[in-house]
């Protein structure tokens, strides 16, 4: 029995020239900060709809390097979600700044806007985090509105949202800056690790820049604490200038087989995507379900390949002591403790995403629902 994965770079990649963009870096003799790099963001930063677009190593660092262009320094605070895999908190420890948790919206499960109203009049924070978790833009708008009485920026991780879109504006150009990885995995995925930052903000950019290169100023000046080398490379940035003329067709086919699976699953006690529109890409198709390592455990046997995404929240990690502990974040908490991730990838195949279908109908019926 063939399994069906969560996600296949084969499948993914397959119909996609990827010969032709490392040709062209290999036969550029240039393989850092050179014009696929600064053609790349001109490129991201135009379908963006922003002015500027600094690339960096990876995600960690586009939201880390995102945060210390905002001045977040040691001991200041930031308010995060705590259910999208530890990323962002990683960011903000680095800088020694401190997570301030809040729950969720348990429909999008992204940043709650009455948690945040809650939270802000209580203490304000140097920055906002906001989290498109699984592909699905936050109530953003709603959220900057609530921030800018505040005086507060907002960062949109943007990692799983490539492409969404609301009222003719994508991700991550609602914020102060948006932080995007290109992880394989990704809507726009490279062939190892990449990442940027886009802002309308020429000050920040110029900020970025420094920070991905040492801090430098001019060669050899360091001017900024807390710089480093964080280069998107040649190669990978040739990649994504190819993958990019894909994203919309991509992001399309996600989302018709969350179309499917909505359709067939909504006579089960699941709870599913609330949104199959723009302003969703379906990064991660996941859902809520009792019983999840029984519901799991079935669908592997079956041969169907799940995850989690995430099974542990933020402030109850052990690598780092949180104030906040367990009961505080009950809509969080909720939805780590249900969530699944149901394979949903461009190239899947139809037969693929019937199966999945019929063994998830099979496993409710096997116990009577």
């Amino acid at each position: 029995m063939n399994k069906v994965l969560m996600f296949s770079t084969t499948s993914a990649n397959a119909g996609i020239d990827l010969s032709s963009p490392v040709m062209r870096v290999l036969d550029s003799h240039w393989y850092v900060l050179g014009t696929e790099v600064s053609s790349f963001e001109n490129e991201f930063a135009e379908y963006n709809g922003v002015r500027h677009c600094v690339s960096v190593a990876n995600g960690t660092d586009a939201l880390e390097l995102g945060l210390r262009s905002l001045d977040i320094k040691a001991g200041d605070s930031v308010i995060v979600t705590a259910n999208a895999g530890f990323y962002s908190s990683t960011a903000i420890h680095l800088i020694g700044a401190k997570p301030v948790y809040v729950d969720i919206n348990p429909a999008t499960h992204t940043l709650s806007v009455d948690a945040l109203k809650e939270a802000l009049e209580i203490n304000v924070p140097k920055a906002i985090i906001v989290t498109h978790l699984y592909g699905q833009l936050a109530e953003i708008e709603d959220i900057i509105d609530l921030a800018s009485k505040y005086g507060v920026p907002v960062v949109e991780d943007c990692a799983q949202s490539h492409g969404a879109m609301r009222n003719g504006k994508r991700t991550g150009s609602f914020g102060t800056i948006g932080c995007f990885s290109f992880y394989p995995t990704k809507n726009l995925g490279a062939l190892g690790d990449g990442g940027a930052v886009i802002t309308n903000d020429t000050a920040i950019a110029e900020k970025l820049r420094q920070y991905r290169q040492y801090g430098w100023s001019s060669k050899y000046c360091v001017d900024l604490p807390g710089g480093r080398n964080s280069r998107l490379d040649e190669m990978q940035a040739a990649i994504l200038r190819e993958k990019l003329t894909h994203l919309e067709r991509q992001n399309t086919e996600r989302r018709d087989i969350a179309r499917k699976y909505n359709k067939a699953f909504e006579k089960f006690p699941l709870i599913c995507p609330i949104s199959l529109d723009d302003d969703y890409v379906a990064h991660l198709y996941v859902v809520q379900v009792s019983k999840r390592d029984e519901f799991r455990s079935f669908l592997n046997e079956q041969g169907i390949m799940t995850d989690t995404h995430y099974p542990i929240p933020d402030h109850l990690q052990k690598a780092y002591v949180c104030e906040q502990k367990i009961g505080s974040l009950p809509l969080t908490e909720a939805a780590c403790d249900k969530v699944v991730s149901l394979p949903c990838f461009p190239g899947m195949a139809g037969e693929d995403v019937e199966r999945v279908i019929s063994v998830v109908t099979l496993y409710f019926k096997s116990i009577g629902e």
